[in-house]
């Protein structure tokens, strides 16, 4: 309770002031002139709080992205676009990620393994759809393997006119840059796309270090030597050079491209969920330097202004990690061979068209939590009972290699019955060595063995080598699945963060 005082009624009687003794007229001042009085320190109290609470409300302050605004390299990749699709409810981006790497300095291309010189192609291509209500974020990711059949535009190197023609869906932007791929995308899926981001290595590594790092959890190590990423199972907090490296990643399970997008998917989660928790949103200069590092290197469409990143920002400010659902375009043929093109990947027309419906009306993509598998078992591309496996005791652990063989072909692997001891002694982490003509089969093998690590080996044949080490612990069972389903399968943001 306050022991202030009240103030008097203006209808009550005037009470006499006390006369304060005269203050010498100081330097300056004109005797006799008012005394300018001082604010008190209440109301800069209140001023300061108001605007916090301002500044809070909002989101973010207009002022503190405006200067932002102008830094956005700009692209406009719906010029001439016609006979486009109808526009639908809610807010369609697309997100394609590329190879660039302007930014990074030659120490930091050694250390993440980003060696060479960049394709400038896209690496990663993503629908992200923003409900009416600013309620739900759905990501839809696009396999960049996809068979596609281009339509007909024009070169922007020769200025000549290219017929339609069947390509590989990462080959939109390298043929046509974000016009094309803008083209191509509403063309397979029937969604309008109203704004384009254009994300590379560097914007991706900076954004992750400002946030602070993301946090990450996995049930197995995971060591691709590709790009460098070497995770014991646990709880991390990934910087941006090993949030690069795990989102990069192609080598670490039976499913290839389809796992590394699903790992995408649990990164970006466990981003919004690192954004939204630890609440940058709503810190004005926190946001400023969370966007002036997305925009560092970022390309978007001319209409993606100040407005556009107010408005995200104020939706995400209500953001939890179950307001953000994931899944890969239904897929009805993982590897589908075509000639001049290789492998590619051939979408289920009418599965993808019904979960494109779902966006187009602004509908939630998850009815229900899927599924758990009751036991263990892991889903692998090729049946166990197709790879041939030589194991290698590669410790001075007796009878180890008998075991291990034992065990596999319990679980259904064509072992040779024979194993050896291996000419390398004293190995600490298991080894699958596999031809790369078999690569399927042999990420199928390092699925059963927990936190094992593939080295190809060219000419080795189709048999291939455990070389077993200190950390073997058990054989897991696996399941033949088509990695298409299981990446099809949606998932919240509040299924995939650590908990």
């Amino acid at each position: 309770m306050s022991t202030t005082p009240p103030r008097p009624s203006s209808h009550a009687a005037p009470q006499r002031r006390r006369r304060r003794p005269a203050a010498a007229p100081s330097a300056g001042r004109v005797p006799g002139a008012p005394v300018p009085r001082r604010r008190p320190r209440w109301v800069m109290r209140a001023a300061t709080t108001l605007s916090v609470v301002v500044l809070a409300s909002a989101g973010i302050g207009h002022a503190v992205v405006s200067s932002l605004d102008a830094g956005i390299m700009r692209v406009d990749p719906f010029r001439d676009m016609k006979n486009r699709p109808p526009t639908g409810h809610g807010m369609n981006v697309l997100l394609v990620g590329t190879d660039g790497r302007d930014g990074l300095t030659a120490q930091e291309r050694r250390r993440y393994r980003l060696g060479g010189e960049p394709c400038h192609c896209t690496d990663t291509m993503m629908i992200v759809h923003l409900s009416a209500d600013r309620e739900r974020a759905s990501v839809v990711s696009l396999p960049r393997d996809t068979y596609v059949q281009l339509p007909a535009s024009t070169d922007p190197r020769t200025g000549r006119l290219r017929p339609p023609h069947a390509v590989k869906l990462n080959a939109a932007y390298a043929e046509g840059g974000p016009a094309l791929t803008v083209r191509t995308v509403e063309s397979l899926t029937h969604l309008k796309i109203d704004h384009y981001l254009e994300v590379d290595f560097t914007t991706f590594m900076r954004t992750v270090d400002v946030l602070g790092g993301v946090r990450l959890c996995t049930t197995e190590p995971l060591k691709d030597s590709y790009t460098g990423l070497d995770l014991p199972a646990g709880t991390h907090t990934l910087g941006g050079g090993q949030a690069l490296q795990y989102v990069r990643s192609r080598h670490l399970d039976a499913v290839g491209d389809l796992g590394r997008m699903q790992r995408q998917q649990r990164f970006l989660a466990a981003l919004i969920d690192r954004a939204t928790s630890s609440r940058v949103l709503l810190n004005p200069i926190k946001f400023r330097d969370v966007t002036r590092a997305v925009l560092g290197s970022v390309r978007a469409d001319r209409n993606f202004h100040t407005d556009e990143l107010l408005d995200l920002g104020r939706a995400m400010r209500n953001f939890s990690p179950a307001s953000s659902e994931f899944t890969t375009v239904p897929i009805a043929r993982a590897s589908y061979p075509v000639p001049g093109l290789g492998s590619t990947v051939q979408w289920d027309e009418d599965k993808a068209q019904q979960l494109f419906r779902k966006l187009r009306e602004d509908r939630p993509l998850a009815t229900a939590r899927p599924a758990r598998r009751p036991d263990d078992t892991v889903a692998v591309a090729v049946a166990p009972s197709r790879i041939r496996v030589q194991v290698e005791n590669g410790t001075s652990t007796v009878g180890l290699g008998r075991r291990v063989d034992t065990a596999l072909r319990t679980a259904g692997f064509a072992t040779t019955g024979a194993p050896v001891d291996s000419q390398q002694r004293g190995v600490r982490r298991t080894q699958v060595l596999y031809d790369p003509r078999w690569d399927r089969s042999a990420r199928s093998l390092a699925a059963a063995l927990p936190g094992s690590e593939l080295r190809a080996v060219a000419g080795q044949g189709a048999t291939m080598r455990v070389i077993v080490g200190t950390d073997h612990h058990a054989v897991r069972k696996v399941k033949v699945e088509d990695p298409a389903r299981s990446a099809a399968r949606v998932m919240r943001g509040d299924e995939v963060t650590c908990g």
